[in-house]
């Protein structure tokens, strides 16, 4: 993934947490690499919390570098990443400091990338003082999530924002789209004739895809007791994932083709009709409870948490797809904060062999299953029955493991790094199209209504559990349970 182009990268939110944790360290991780930023690319960063370069570069030093060093810190090449970086004070709030911007632009060659690593309050500002300033032109702008509240709220800021830039200029990021497994997962459905004639309600049972946390809001608790787990997380992360899942073989994977296979996929869910929410959705807030031997406090003691809150820290859902391919095969979506383990995973199980002269075993269904591990470790294993050693003719559970580190010498690109390449490189099918977002915040929007005006306030759960009861007995109406109930 190698790139010549000359590029401008400028950073908004410069000395916000998002850039210190995630977007600088990707970009020096590509700058060590070596081939993979154009020796002409320069990052500008755009704050007002520090008074110049100097005090910039220090704040970098101390907040980023941490997260660069866990392989030990190449110091020539840190030395020669804080060479590219430059520094531009600006009020965000004063479209007149974008002439500053302007300024410090003028004349470089390439192109221009701004990432957005703000307050989505900020985006549709940002855009019209950087076209009051003529810089929308031959530039590319990205969104991090949340954009917007719901889906009139998103179409508000899609609308000022397509006013400045065309829509092959946005790019709106969703960093799980980037994970190394997630292309394999395209790989292997796409690359093999092994799965696709697999790949279908004739022989999958059921689908999961969790997202589960282990953190609470930490320092997030404004934020997020306005916005809560269903628009933090299902209505992006999940519903990209079932999209990635569930689509049809695309015609090329060129931008288009990928985004018009994953829309398909949306607009093909099956509406959900309010008086069923109950039965489909699950939502629960964490209470005091105890992770990996520590306390921790209940949702409604966070900082910024209103004690009496009934926002969501954790959603289940079952979601059906109206087609051909996946009529009656159930997709079970799960995402919560202070959840047992830090894990993301989606879950394939296949159904039961039709008889079995083996025994009981191979009749259940889940006995064959793929299991694509997003986080902490990224894997993907097949499983299925083996005969145990031994007399008799015992069935056991094993599984095939793709470890990428056993087959690649290279190490895997983290996410943010391949996204950020893609920017810059004008590679679009890993981000998020317009009609996407509205297709899965139409989805999402009766669950938020219902939510909104029923008076029941979310099912609590202890922190360090897997969320409420509710959501195991919503799995074992259709005869199944989550994969670590499994054992």
């Amino acid at each position: 993934m190698q790139t010549d182009s000359s590029f401008t990268f400028v950073l908004f939110g410069g000395t916000g947490d998002l850039s210190m944790r995630k977007i600088l360290p990707a970009l020096f991780e590509a700058h060590r690499a070596g081939g993979m930023l154009a020796d002409s690319g320069k990052i500008v960063a755009v704050a007002r919390h520090v008074a110049d370069r100097a005090a910039y570069i220090d704040w970098v030093v101390e907040h980023v570098k941490p997260h660069v060093s866990k392989n030990g810190v190449d110091e020539t090449a840190w030395a020669s990443f804080l060479d590219r970086i430059e520094f531009v004070k600006i009020d965000l709030g004063n479209p007149e400091d974008f002439t500053l911007l302007r300024d410090a632009l003028s004349g470089r060659p390439g192109i221009r990338v701004f990432y957005l690593a703000t307050g989505p309050s900020l985006f549709v500002p940002i855009c019209r003082a950087l076209a009051s300033v003529g810089l929308n032109e031959n530039s590319r702008i990205v969104l991090e999530k949340p954009l917007g509240y719901d889906l009139k709220s998103s179409n508000a800021i899609n609308d000022a924002v397509g006013e400045i830039f065309a829509e092959e200029q946005i790019y709106r990021i969703d960093h799980y789209l980037g994970k190394e497994p997630v292309q394999n997962l395209l790989a292997l459905r796409f690359g093999n004739v092994l799965f696709e004639p697999l790949w279908r309600r004739e022989w999958v049972e059921s689908i999961q895809i969790t997202i589960a946390e282990e953190l609470g809001v930490e320092a997030r608790g404004d934020f997020y007791d306005n916005t809560g787990a269903l628009r933090d997380m299902v209505q992006n992360h999940l519903l990209q994932l079932l999209s990635i899942v569930a689509m049809e073989p695309p015609h090329s994977m060129d931008s288009d083709s990928v985004r018009d296979e994953k829309l398909r996929v949306l607009r093909a869910l099956k509406p959900i009709d309010p008086r069923d929410i109950g039965k489909v959705a699950v939502r629960g807030q964490y209470h005091a409870g105890v992770i990996r031997g520590s306390g921790v406090p209940a949702y409604a003691t966070e900082p910024g948490v209103k004690p009496d809150s009934t926002t969501e820290t954790f959603v289940a859902v079952k979601v059906e797809i109206e087609n051909w391919r996946w009529s009656g095969v159930p997709f079970f979506l799960r995402t919560g904060k202070r959840l047992a383990d830090r894990v993301a995973e989606i879950v394939v199980n296949f159904r039961a062999v039709p008889h079995s002269a083996l025994g009981a075993s191979a009749l259940r269904g889940g006995a064959n299953r793929l299991v694509i591990r997003l986080q902490p470790n990224e894997t993907i294993r097949l499983y299925c029955l083996a005969k145990q050693p031994g007399e008799g003719m015992n069935l056991a559970s094993v599984h095939l493991d793709l470890a990428f580190d056993r087959f690649f010498r290279e190490g895997q690109m983290e996410a943010y790094q391949r996204l950020l390449l893609d920017v810059i490189n004008g590679r679009l099918a890993l981000f998020v199209r317009r009609d996407e977002q509205e297709a899965a915040w139409r989805w999402v929007e009766p669950i938020l209504n219902e939510w909104a005006a029923s008076n029941k306030p979310p099912k609590p759960y202890a922190a360090g559990t897997w969320g409420p009861a509710a959501a195991s007995a919503m799995l074992a109406q259709h005869g199944t349970c989550w994969l670590e109930e499994e054992n």
